[in-house]
């Protein structure tokens, strides 16, 4: 593996992702693109510090990566139940995080979305999702890899009241559950993160969240 780029490292998925790049020893160059300061040891690691998430900046700092990961996201709570806020982190740095990607020849890009991510869904996160999925495709990048993960199990930095509870009671009841709306966790998606980044894959690839939890 020459070089990767980690979006979203200060998030749940994305401070797990990078615990496991540190680990292995097929990741040597590995640049961290953050809004805010990030705690890591290894000299592996370079962090950038940007609040430019233009294509143009974008495509400067993704120059010769051959893997870019994203787990970009944000909630309602962040941006003050403002849609369109909260459209503008999730769509468009995504967005543009792919065209970067798209213009400097990546090989692989892997984004995290969502179980249940439907462009005809009456829900607005689950439909978000699903268009991110859908234009990204469009840019035909070399190899466009998207997770669908349930209900992330994992401590997070802030607290989330309503996720907390359910992270107590959906493993109670997961059996009954079907796979896609059981509940997994972190370290599994970011590991299948890692895994997926490792091989030699062509096209639009969607994991489900039953791919995960039957993951290595």
């Amino acid at each position: 593996m020459k070089k990767v780029a980690v979006f979203g490292s200060s998030g749940l998925t994305g401070g797990q992702l990078i615990k496991i790049l540190n680990e292995d020893s097929s990741f040597q160059d590995i640049l961290i693109i953050s809004r805010r300061k990030i705690d890591v040891l290894d000299k592996k690691f370079k962090i950038v510090i940007t609040h430019d998430f233009s294509v143009n900046n974008l495509s400067k700092l993704v120059r010769g990566c051959d893997v870019v990961f994203s787990s970009i996201g944000t909630t309602q709570k962040k941006v003050n139940w403002d849609k369109k806020k909260y459209r503008d982190i999730d769509f468009k740095i995504n967005y543009n995080i792919a065209s970067a990607s798209k213009i400097n020849s990546v090989k692989k890009l892997i984004l995290v979305s969502s179980s249940g991510a439907n462009l005809k869904s009456q829900n607005f996160y689950l439909k978000l999702k699903a268009e991110i999925e859908s234009e990204i495709s469009k840019l035909e990048i070399k190899n466009f890899v998207t997770l669908r993960p349930s209900l992330l199990l994992g401590q997070r930095k802030e607290f989330r009241f309503f996720e907390k509870i359910a992270q107590l009671f959906m493993p109670m009841i997961s059996f009954i559950l079907p796979s896609e709306y059981k509940p997994v966790s972190v370290f599994k998606v970011a590991k299948t993160m890692v895994d997926i980044s490792k091989l030699n894959q062509l096209g639009n690839i969607v994991i489900s969240n039953k791919d995960i939890l039957q993951a290595n």
